[in-house]
C-alpha cells in the first residue's frame, strides 16, 4: 500500500490510496468525497468514476463524490416533525430540501487522521455540525472512513452522535462509468439490483409514499440487463426523470449480501455493491446542463450512475419507508462497500 498526499486547492487537501494491485483511489477533504478510482487495464488506467481536475469545478457541482448530509434525497417543504416539534429546513430545490440544504456536507472542509495497515490504508474524516445548521437540530459529530484494501474494495464507513434527538441519513454520491470516459452514455452497462420494489416520485422527484413492484417494469433489474433497455422505455416513471432516479428497497441489506452489481460493456470491469443500508437511489445523470468539463471530456446524458445507499427519502414521512430519526447519544453506524474486478 502507498499513501501520498498534495494540494488541492482552498487549503484541501487530495490523498491518493495505491494498493498492492494497481487500484488508485483519490479522495480530497473538501466535501469528503472520492476525486479518482483508477484500475489497471489492457489498454492502461481506467478512472471509473466521475470527477473534476480542480477544487473550482467541484464548487459548481459540489454533489459529485462527496458525502451528503445531514439527510440524503429530499425532505418534502422542507420540514419535519420530530418530538412533537416542527422542523423547518434549508430550502434549495422546487420548494423542498436537497441532500441537507445549502450548505451541506458536501461544501464543508472536514479534518482528517489517515490510518495505514500492510493491506490497507484508511482516511477518516470528521466534522461538527453545530446545533440548528440548515434547521437540523443537535450538535452532531460525524466521521466518515474511506478504505482501500487489497482485496480491491473500497469501503465508506459512517459514524456519527448528535447531543439532541435528530434526523440522519448520510450516503456517498460518487458517479460509476465504467468506460473510464464521461462522454460515453452508460446504456451498455449491465445492471443488477437485489430489489423487488421501488419508490415511484412525483414530478419534483420527491417520493408518492408507494413501494411498486419492480416486476413488469422497466425497473426490474433482478437479474443483469443493460440500461438501454430503461432509458428507451416509454414508462411514465422513466419519461418524468430521463431514466432513473428512484429509491431500490433491497432484499437484503448485510455486508456479505450483494445489494447491486454494475459491468462494462465489456464485461471486463464489474463493481459489486454490499450495504448495511436497506434502500439504494439509482440516479443516471439524467441532467447535465451546465456541469464542468470532466478531466477535457464533456458530460453526456447518461454518462455515469450513483448507487446512493441510506434509508429511503420520504422515510421521515412514511412509516413503512424507514427510520432515520437519531435518538441523543446513541452511536450511529454504518458501512457500505464497492467491490472492483477488472
Amino acid at each position: 500500500m502507498k499513501l501520498t498526499q498534495s494540494p488541492f486547492g482552498d487549503k484541501t487537501l487530495l490523498f491518493t490510496i495505491e494498493n498492492d494491485n494497481g487500484v488508485i483511489v483519490e479522495v480530497t477533504n473538501f466535501g469528503a468525497r472520492i476525486v479518482n478510482l483508477f484500475v489497471p487495464t489492457d489498454s492502461g488506467y481506467k478512472n471509473i468514476v466521475l470527477g473534476f481536475d480542480s477544487i473550482e469545478d467541484y464548487k459548481k457541482e459540489t454533489y459529485c463524490g462527496a458525502t451528503i448530509g445531514r439527510v440524503a434525497g429530499r425532505i418534502k417543504n422542507g420540514e419535519f416533525s420530530l418530538d412533537e416539534s416542527l422542523y423547518k429546513t434549508s430550502v434549495n430545490q422546487s420548494g423542498n430540501t436537497l441532500h441537507g440544504g445549502t450548505s451541506g456536507f458536501d461544501e464543508k472542509i472536514w479534518n482528517y487522521e489517515v490510518n495505514e495497515t500492510d493491506q490497507s490504508t484508511s482516511i477518516i474524516f470528521s466534522i461538527n455540525s453545530p446545533h440548528s445548521e440548515n434547521g437540523f437540530p443537535g450538535n452532531l459529530e460525524v466521521s466518515v472512513t474511506y478504505t482501500l484494501d487489497n482485496l480491491n474494495t473500497w469501503s465508506v464507513s459512517y459514524q456519527a452522535k448528535s447531543d439532541k434527538d435528530t434526523i440522519f441519513n448520510p450516503t456517498n454520491h460518487v458517479y460509476f462509468n465504467l468506460t473510464g470516459h464521461p462522454s460515453k452514455p452508460i446504456d451498455d452497462h449491465s445492471l443488477q439490483i437485489f430489489s423487488e420494489e421501488f419508490a415511484p416520485v412525483n414530478t419534483d422527484t420527491t417520493v408518492t409514499g408507494e413501494k411498486r413492484s419492480v416486476i413488469e417494469t422497466p425497473y426490474d433489474f433482478r437479474t443483469p440487463k443493460k440500461l438501454k433497455s430503461t432509458f428507451e422505455s416509454v414508462d411514465a416513471e422513466v419519461k418524468k426523470v430521463q431514466g432513473i432516479d428512484h429509491p431500490f428497497f433491497l432484499t437484503c441489506s448485510e455486508l456479505d449480501q450483494i445489494a447491486a452489481k454494475l459491468i462494462s460493456p465489456d464485461g471486463k470491469i464489474k463493481v459489486e455493491v454490499y450495504t448495511e443500508e436497506p434502500t439504494i437511489v439509482v440516479y443516471t445523470a439524467n441532467i447535465v446542463e451546465g456541469v464542468p468539463l470532466m478531466h477535457g471530456e464533456k458530460l453526456i446524458q447518461h454518462g455515469g450512475i450513483t448507487f446512493e445507499t441510506q434509508v429511503a427519502p420520504g422515510a421521515i414521512e412514511f412509516e413503512d419507508f424507514g427510520d432515520i430519526i437519531l435518538l441523543a447519544d446513541e452511536n450511529y453506524a454504518s458501512q457500505t462497500k464497492y467491490k472492483i474486478s477488472f
